[in-house]
């Protein structure tokens, strides 16, 4: 009986030991050995390919001179747009709307300053009456200069507004040239050994064969 009870006890006890706790376990992951991977390895033509293409210099960005001239013209400022030279669409608009207003101030002060000269040579009252010394000779001068400053302000309106045009033709022209690597425009400092001051400031152009 006790040796019944001796070999239950050691029964028991290597039950007992045999148990694996899920907390213990390492899980393996058994992937198959036999897959095909879907990378495929590029070929030598492509690998040249793309050696090439990143070797490759950067595209140069092209523009129409037409277009730009053309836009331009229907609308100051647009054909800057178009050569993206942004900064220069302010200096285009304020250059034309500072003339147009220039314009517009001179006719306001004529058509005054001819009513009072018309209605003087009639003998008629004007605005201009109550004020001693106002004649119709200082009336016809004063008309005649109100004139002449509306027509040179409509002249250099006009005048921006053709080198608004050129110069988005030019600048469209130009661009692909400006940025070749051969060609370079930059300021520089001109050493005079004659003159009374050593350095000047000035541009410099370099070209290379």
């Amino acid at each position: 009986m006790q040796k019944l009870k001796v070999l239950f006890l050691v029964l028991f006890s290597m039950m007992t030991f045999a148990q694996i706790s899920p907390k213990d376990t390492i899980r393996v992951e058994n992937y198959p050995t036999d897959s095909v991977s879907a990378k495929q390895v590029p070929s030598e033509i492509e690998v040249l390919t793309n050696i090439e293409k990143a070797n490759a210099p950067a595209g140069v960005m092209k523009f129409n001179p037409t277009k730009a001239g053309l836009y331009s013209a229907i609308l100051p400022g647009l054909g800057q747009y178009y050569n993206k030279k942004y900064w220069k669409i302010p200096i285009v608009w304020g250059g034309i709307g500072t003339g147009v207003g220039i314009t517009l101030w001179n006719q306001k002060q004529y058509n005054r300053y001819r009513d009072a000269f018309v209605a003087e040579l009639n003998g008629q009252k004007h605005e201009f009456s109550d004020i001693p010394g106002v004649t119709k000779e200082v009336l016809g001068r004063t008309q005649d200069r109100a004139k002449r400053q509306r027509d040179y302000a409509i002249a250099i309106t006009g005048l921006v507004y053709i080198l608004n045009i050129v110069d988005a033709v030019v600048d469209a022209h130009l661009y692909e040239g400006r940025h070749d690597p051969d060609l370079a425009l930059k300021p520089t400092v001109i050493f005079d050994e004659f003159g009374k001051m050593n350095s000047k400031a000035g541009l410099s152009l370099s070209y290379n064969f």
